[in-house]
């Protein structure tokens, strides 16, 4: 087994995907279904002494756990698709996996994209500007503008991760899967956000 190369490569970055996944998209639904309620029962003077020392942590892991899935992913992609001979069909045109894969990666680094450039780059001026005891003047638009490209990622989280299994579970791509897949994830997604504020009141 050891000597099996490919196989052993595979299943390593597969693993690294999956453990980086598991942290970043952990920390999304941390930030979309756990923090919101709890910042609303903060004051400004709690929020200043509490955030930059827990987001800040918080952050680091979400951004960097984006960042090794998104490059752990790709790898595992070109790695696995090419060398695999997994892009298309015995009778031509592009597989069912081959599509299913490209589409959650599009997902995927739709989300990674808003992390690196909306998400913390809104969240550095606002969490600094905190730190300094001197809020960001533009502290209100940032939130706003960090908080859409948050929600965003996790309405996409549902199909993405849909799509990254579907190749090896599922198979087979249609129209009409496509668009079952977004419909379900996105009420998935929709259903906790409506939990979310209710939720950790009683043990």
């Amino acid at each position: 087994m050891l000597d099996d190369v490919y196989t052993n490569l595979n299943y390593f970055l597969r693993w690294l995907h999956i453990l980086a996944g598991i942290t970043w998209i952990g920390l999304l639904y941390f930030f979309n279904f756990v923090n919101p309620p709890f910042q609303a029962s903060l004051d400004g003077e709690l929020k200043s002494k509490i955030n930059p020392a827990l987001l800040g942590r918080a952050l680091f892991w979400f951004r960097w756990g984006a960042m090794f899935t998104f490059l752990m992913g790709l790898t595992l992609l070109l790695y696995k698709y090419t060398v695999g001979e997994l892009w298309t069909r015995a009778e031509g045109g592009m597989s069912d996996r081959a599509m299913w894969i490209l589409f959650g990666a599009l997902l995927g680094s739709t989300m990674w994209f808003n992390v690196w450039f909306i998400i913390w780059p809104a969240q550095k001026k606002i969490l600094g500007g905190l730190k300094a005891g001197q809020p960001h003047p533009d502290a209100a638009a940032l939130a706003k503008r960090a908080t859409a490209a948050s929600k965003m990622n996790t309405y996409l989280s549902a199909p993405m991760l849909f799509a990254m299994i579907a190749p090896t579970h599922y198979g087979t791509m249609s129209v009409t899967m496509l668009v079952l897949v977004l419909a379900v994830g996105f009420g998935m997604i929709k259903f906790l956000y409506s939990l979310a504020p209710k939720v950790g009141q009683t043990f």
